[in-house]
């Protein structure tokens, strides 16, 4: 199968301009928000011929290491560019070398942040766009991946689904304290092994989920093609499978 490799830019070059552009033609698509003295910034992604009449599922990105919010403008045409609304916050953790770089740490007071940050995109998008309530998702890259699972855990009936593309799955600060209900979360985890998450690490990730009781799909891909055109498609048919079933089987 052809794999085209996403070459994902560093985040000092990456513009953050506030007067950046969207499909729908609005401007001040990254939306400066601040709450006490902690920034909130976001960035959405609206699908090419949004249709104010229809209500779409909403994606909620959380970006990689070294990178920031506008990673998004990156990933969604490459995932689809007419089916899903997104948004994406930036991460907790700001780069010391690079003032445009940040990530996402899993300290407890991080872990909260965080989670207010999806909810305030969650927020945000259902504001500006027509979101369907029972299909959003959150999803993530490599250490957002593993960010996305864990508030996915911590406020399971706020999403259909919450997808790690490379990111291993939390450990620490209780992620399945709400066993119960997470277990009626659908999970997906698509891994690309590497020296920093091996196929052993990976199974063991399997084997802690599945005596969990989680409801997990694993898909695996070929050691090293990291985050890939086919791996975003294939979260792309999963999302879908999850929002309209019925429509998918046909």
């Amino acid at each position: 199968m052809y794999r085209s490799p996403l070459l994902i830019e560093p985040a000092s070059v990456i513009p953050l301009s506030e007067e950046s552009f969207d499909w729908l033609g609005r401007r001040n698509v990254t939306t400066p928000q601040v709450r006490g003295t902690t920034e909130s910034v976001q960035c959405f992604f609206a699908p090419i011929h949004y249709e104010s009449n229809y209500a779409y599922p909403l994606i909620v990105w959380l970006h990689g290491p070294q990178s920031n919010e506008q990673q998004l403008q990156q990933v969604m045409p490459l995932i689809n560019m007419r089916n899903h609304v997104a948004v994406a916050p930036r991460g907790t953790k700001p780069n010391a070398v690079d003032r445009l770089s940040y990530g996402w740490s899993h300290t407890p007071e991080a872990i909260a942040e965080a989670g207010q940050r999806v909810r305030d995109c969650v927020e945000s998008a259902q504001h500006r766009f027509h979101i369907h309530p029972e299909r959003i998702f959150v999803a993530g890259y490599a250490e957002g991946g593993t960010m996305a699972h864990r508030i996915g855990m911590e406020f399971p009936e706020l999403f259909a689904g919450a997808i790690s593309l490379g990111g291993p799955v939390p450990r620490g600060s209780r992620p399945l304290r709400h066993i119960n209900r997470v277990r009626q979360l659908p999970l997906l985890l698509a891994v690309s092994p590497d020296q920093n998450y091996s196929i052993n690490k990976v199974m063991e990730d399997l084997r802690f989920l599945h005596s969990a009781g989680c409801s997990l799909n694993l898909r695996l891909y070929p050691e090293g093609d990291q985050l890939t055109t086919t791996m975003l498609s294939d979260m792309d048919c999963w999302v879908m499978e999850q929002s309209c079933p019925t429509a998918v089987a046909s």
